[in-house]
């Protein structure tokens, strides 16, 4: 049951890796080598009365669900269970632990239907959990194809409708799994991986549809979200995130080439969807090559929040935050979806915290269109001059924009002032939760011609130099807490040495819970003061959203820990500036908590 003795508990307080042996139920799902899932003799008795995921509960879930990677689709992450709230967030307890098997990074949530927990892990694997034991149900993998272009292997999640597990592979296939078996039901091919297609979101599923967007736009892809029936997996849509020739937006791109055809622009995290409206917002990634004056123009839809009808596909709006992107600032994080007050209205919100280091305050409550309100920076920038008072559109200084031939240096770096991990809203607190990075800033060499050749690298730079020294030393990662209303920070948490990579939880029980740093710690906050009220360490960093539900009338957290990747880079960054900085030991477990 991987129940913890007192000694292995001793051991993780310590931070001693736990050696827990993933075994296998006589019910489990075995792949053959080379071969697909075997059929189950047996359905496990705990998946017996799996319940049926319907389109009511994702809309409408229960206080304790935890059925979709942010719980609803607005994007909140936040719970109302209070169970486990700050009076006595102190007592929690490990109810029990599992190794995943796996290295690199971990960065799904765990979704908990019934008494069945799913997580995804890279090498293409899902694990189905009993969520109350830690016994395992079965395990899935899916086997690499041979030849194909793995760029990173961090999944971040799945999706659950029905009696299926919805898993987009890193080879480009979306995989409907049956969540009693562990079998795969179907197979569909979303992108050509051989030509450097991959997918890293956990899919969206709304109105019948399941939603999935391509990475890489390091090597020259073409982006766009790809949508599929649910039952069958047939395609029903196609939306590209760079407009052809002649399609609204292709202007702004050079005229008489085909750098349209491998500008970038990959979607590679899960948007969020306006029940009202049948409206997704995604965001898109940068441009490709990287240095903007290879492809001359503002060039849509990098760099944006996009709104697509779920029913045709069709682009209803969007905005760019960095025209002509030139910095790899990725703004893939959706906005989430929340109405705040501004000189006495209510605005009909989106609320993105992006990579360039901005907080962007915007009004999707306009037939499609998505208008500017107010841009403030969260960390310092050296970028922006100014802002648009009525577009958003920045001032850039040149002097900060990388470019062909010169040395360019830029706050915050490449990796941003929030990477992907999402913030985190609570209605009862009227905040948003903000993991942010400060201080760490990037350079980029200049450019060289690269020539576009499927699968391979196309970002056209000329390295970065040696590394940029940070503008202040007194911290680096944080949590900030910012009322949404008068567009002010309250409260800010910062850390001395490390970076914050934590993606943000908030609940009904006053609490702010999140990972994030090289300490290995996940820790709950007091939501409206910040006090850090509650701290676990273990056995790597924690980089994954946490799922908080209730079983048997009892509430639970998930953690997953598995540092590495683009978190492990920027700590290595501080460490060339703060050497006590400690590094991170890789691999994957799943740390489950209670009051008992």
């Amino acid at each position: 049951m991987n129940k913890l003795t007192i000694s292995s508990l001793a051991a993780a307080a310590l931070g001693i890796g736990l050696a827990i042996t993933l075994t296998q139920t006589a019910g489990q799902a075995q792949q053959g080598k080379g071969k697909g899932p075997e059929p189950l003799p047996v359905i496990p008795p705990a998946l017996a009365n799996y319940p049926a995921v319907t389109e009511a509960r994702l809309k409408n879930p229960a206080d304790g669900e935890w059925l979709m990677i942010r719980r609803t689709y607005d994007g909140w992450g936040y719970s109302p269970l209070n169970q486990i709230n700050a009076g006595n967030v102190s007592k929690l307890k490990l109810a029990w632990t599992s190794a995943t098997g796996e290295l690199r990074p971990h960065e799904a949530a765990p979704l908990v239907n019934g008494n069945a927990m799913f997580v995804p892990t890279p090498n293409g694997q899902l694990i189905a959990f009993e969520a109350k034991t830690g016994n395992i149900l079965w395990r899935y993998r899916k086997p690499r194809t041979a030849g194909s272009v793995v760029l990173h292997d961090n999944p971040r999640g799945v999706a659950l409708y029905g009696d299926k597990v919805f898993f987009a592979s890193v080879e480009s296939e979306l995989v409907a799994i049956d969540a009693k078996s562990g079998r795969a039901v179907w197979t569909t091919n979303v992108g050509d991986n051989k030509s450097g297609y991959y997918t890293s979101m956990a899919p969206l599923i709304a109105n019948g549809k399941v939603m999935v967007g391509v990475s890489g736009g390091e090597v020259g892809v073409r982006g766009y979200v790809v949508a599929v029936d649910v039952e069958t997996g047939k395609e029903a849509w196609r939306t590209y995130t760079i407009p052809a020739p002649g399609e609204p937006g292709s202007e702004t791109w050079p005229k008489g080439g085909d750098q349209w055809k491998t500008g970038g622009a990959p979607v590679w995290v899960t948007g969020n969807y306006d029940m009202e409206t049948n409206t997704a917002y995604f965001g898109t990634g940068n441009g490709g090559p990287w240095m903007g004056d290879k492809r001359p123009g503002d060039n849509l839809y990098a760099a944006s929040t996009i709104a697509l009808d779920v029913a045709t596909g069709k682009l209803k709006g969007h905005f760019q935050y960095n025209p002509n992107e030139s910095w790899d600032w990725d703004e893939v994080s959706p906005p989430i979806l929340v109405d705040y007050q501004r000189n006495g209205r209510t605005v009909k919100g989106l609320i993105d915290v992006a990579r360039d280091g901005y907080v962007w305050f915007l009004d999707r409550g306009t037939g499609g269109a998505i208008k500017y309100v107010e841009g403030k920076p969260f960390v310092f920038q050296n970028v922006f001059k100014s802002l648009d008072p009525v577009t958003g559109r920045p001032d850039v200084d040149p002097a900060h924009k990388p470019g062909s031939g010169k040395r360019a240096e830029f706050c915050p770096g490449a990796h941003g002032g929030k990477n992907w991990p999402p913030i985190a809203y609570s209605p009862k607190t009227r905040m948003i939760y903000i993991p942010s990075n400060d201080n760490v800033c990037g350079a980029i060499q200049g450019a060289e011609e690269v020539v576009y050749t499927p699968g391979k690298g196309y970002s056209g730079t000329v390295g970065g130099g040696p590394p940029v020294p940070p503008h202040a030393t007194d911290h680096f990662g944080a949590v900030q807490a910012w009322n949404v209303d008068t567009g002010k920070k309250v409260w800010e948490h910062t850390f001395a040495t490390s970076p914050n990579w934590g993606s943000m939880l908030a609940t009904g029980g006053d609490l702010v819970i999140s990972g994030g740093t090289n300490d290995r710690k996940v820790r709950a906050f007091d939501s409206k003061s910040g006090k850090v009220l509650w701290e676990f360490p273990t056995s790597s960093g924690v980089e994954a959203p946490v799922s908080t539900f209730l079983l048997d009338g009892k509430q639970y957290l998930a953690v997953v820990s598995g540092w590495g990747g683009d978190a492990a880079g920027m700590n290595n960054t501080i460490r060339n500036f703060v050497p006590a900085a400690p590094q991170v030991p890789e691999g994957g477990s799943v740390w489950v908590f209670t009051l008992e």
